[in-house]
């Protein structure tokens, strides 16, 4: 539903939960030069209020909530920065007196989104310094886990010209080159004219929530909205790029890219657990990134089975493209797939990721009606989606001896 221009909320009513979730998120389209800027915005509104200036005071405010939690979030959504707050509280089923905490959650989100405490129309030049730090560990712990920042250099090197190449806190270069005016300018752009998406879970009514925010962003500047640019499919290379990195690793990380021409969805998800699991690996994984057609596959292996890795994957891509798949193994990864979906609704932070990327991706198929599809597949639209997809990228992390 539409709470204001440029500002939507998706409520999914629920009391099977003993908490509520509330999450506030502007969405902005991913950029090298803006990316560290949202990533820092959050945790800077996160740090006071004019009502409450420091985390003390916030966090006794919280405390007087039965110690509810407001957090920075940050996310990357295909080529969207998604970047605010996720509150979590006890639900009103369970609170003493049946206590409304609603009411003060969402008067404390909308007091860090729109009266931050500042200093001379900027932010407080102590906080800003110390979150701006923070997200500089942040980016450059990045490469503590290898796993992790394989899987990041390889879609970096794949869509090397495309904004899913940039990563969601950005970089240090862009980290370090921000400043208190830019920032706070920043901020204020995304209060005038940034998209943003409200999701809550709980057992309040829609509408209760909804007039709720509708209140409390009365004061919401909105002009100037501007909209979000379509985001393209990858396009595929001619000839596959190979990249190697050198780091003091004892086991090597293989990343296989991947672009897939068809529009099948639902086969591309069925075959990542058809095909994922290789004794020449400790480990391997595969995902298919939805909004862009593309799949890639990781894998933790010796730097010596580096060519036997590579030419396996190969090998099982080839023998689904010519429609070798096992009755037992389609079977096993179409359950897979239904208990994923089944056991989504479990648990309130998976709802609310899942409903997000809808809503950002602008789409609006549920759980079920997702499980549904898959329900209705077969072997033969798995070996026909399976048909238009090409390797494009090839990244191998692996020791400094021959470098």
């Amino acid at each position: 539903m539409t709470l204001a221009e440029g500002i939507r909320l998706t409520c999914l009513p629920s009391r099977k939960f003993k908490t509520g979730i509330l999450s506030a998120q502007f969405i902005t389209p991913l950029r090298r030069d803006t990316a560290s800027l949202g990533a820092l915005i959050p945790s800077v509104l996160r740090r006071g209020t004019t009502k409450s200036p420091g985390m003390g005071e916030l966090a006794r405010r919280l405390d007087t909530l039965y110690g509810a939690r407001i957090d920075p979030a940050v996310r990357k959504i295909g080529e969207r920065q998604c970047a605010g707050f996720v509150a979590s509280f006890i639900d009103e089923a369970f609170t003493p007196g049946n206590e409304k905490l609603l009411e003060p959650v969402v008067d404390l989100i909308s007091e860090l989104l729109l009266d931050p405490a500042t200093w001379h129309g900027r932010f407080q030049p102590a906080w800003f310094e110390s979150e701006k730090a923070n997200l500089m560990d942040a980016v450059r712990g990045m490469i503590n886990d290898k796993r992790e920042w394989a899987g990041y250099r390889l879609l970096s090197e794949m869509c090397r010209r495309e904004p899913y190449g940039v990563p969601r806190l950005g970089d240090e270069k862009s980290v370090s080159r921000l400043g208190p005016v830019r920032t706070f300018r920043r901020y204020r752009d995304l209060l005038a004219s940034g998209r943003m998406e409200w999701i809550y879970c709980g057992s309040a009514e829609p509408e209760r929530v909804r007039d709720l925010l509708r209140s409390a962003l009365i004061a919401m500047p909105r002009e100037n909205m501007a909209a979000l640019p379509s985001m393209a499919r990858h396009r595929p290379r001619r000839q596959v790029r190979e990249v190697t990195d050198h780091m003091d690793v004892t086991q090597g990380k293989l990343g296989m890219g991947f672009a897939c021409a068809g529009d099948d969805v639902t086969a591309f998800k069925l075959f990542l657990n058809v095909r994922e699991k290789l004794s020449l690996c400790y480990y391997a994984s595969s995902i298919f990134h939805r909004q862009k057609r593309l799949m890639t596959v990781s894998s933790g292996i010796e730097f010596e089975n580096y060519e036997r890795t590579r030419d396996e994957i190969l090998k099982q891509l080839k023998a689904v493209q010519d429609g070798k798949i096992e009755d037992w193994e389609f079977e096993a990864a179409r359950s897979a797939l239904l208990h994923a979906y089944a056991s989504m609704g479990d648990a309130q932070s998976r709802l609310e990721n899942f409903y997000l990327n809808q809503a950002v991706l602008d789409l609006n198929e549920t759980p079920e009606e997702l499980a549904e599809n898959v329900k209705n597949i077969t072997p033969e639209r798995v070996q026909e989606a399976m048909s238009g997809v090409n390797l494009d990228t090839i990244y191998f992390l692996r020791d400094n001896e021959n470098e």
